[in-house]
């Protein structure tokens, strides 16, 4: 039986679970911010040790992710009307990226700038297929669970994603770049007027890295 601690007045438990969402991802750059200080070697960047990476990689995680993930979590605690759906939501969301950091971490290697270039030039190429729109599109919709909803926004952002790890990992400048593009595309509908120019303009960037590295700010490491 559920208690009134647990119900909401409707419109109460909305703006308290925006508040607090939005509340936990600015925590979450002041502490990724804090923490990737002086790790940002651009291509050569190395990720410390796995408790070290795992942790950060959660705070990184929460700071980009959370914001676009706000609407979803005021529709979750709307269609239940209870608060405490919120860490529950969220947690299991961000369980999902977490798990992608386990991956990050055992198949990311210090790399050359070609190889950096081309994971650019897929990540665009990926951003125009039909299964990147499908999930970008069940992104933007209603999820029963965060670890559903993440699932659905791991396949519409791991293109940016990857991109984001193979040109420097610990930048807080590229970080900030991919969160407001993992942003939009959560948040606006998916048109061809938008998404084909930020397609291409990923590519663009790719095919730069490979052709004149020293062209983009941050990607070698400083000599």
């Amino acid at each position: 039986m559920s208690t009134g601690r647990d119900t909401v007045q409707p419109g109460h438990g909305q703006a308290a679970a925006l508040t607090a969402t939005l509340g936990l991802a600015a925590a979450s750059w002041v502490v990724a911010v804090r923490q990737m200080s002086g790790m940002d070697m651009g291509v050569a960047t190395r990720l410390g040790s796995f408790a070290f990476f795992a942790a950060l990689w959660v705070w990184m995680m929460a700071a980009m992710m959370l914001p676009g993930a706000a609407p979803a979590v005021v529709r979750r605690v709307q269609a239940v009307g209870r608060v405490r759906a919120v860490p529950l939501f969220v947690g299991s969301y961000l369980a999902v990226w977490a798990l992608v950091g386990v991956a990050v971490y055992a198949l990311y290697r210090p790399h050359g700038h070609v190889a950096a270039g081309v994971v650019a030039i897929a990540a665009g190429a990926y951003e125009l297929t039909p299964l990147k729109q499908r999930f970008r599109r069940r992104c933007q919709q209603s999820a029963r669970s965060g670890f559903t909803f993440g699932l659905c926004c791991l396949g519409s952002s791991i293109g940016l994603m990857v991109m984001l790890v193979a040109v420097s990992v610990m930048s807080v400048t590229w970080m900030c770049v991919i969160a407001v593009l993992v942003l939009a595309q959560k948040l606006l509908p998916a048109k061809a007027a938008i998404d084909v120019p930020v397609a291409l303009a990923v590519i663009g960037l790719g095919v730069l890295i490979i052709i004149a590295p020293s062209s983009v700010p941050g990607l070698m490491p400083p000599m």
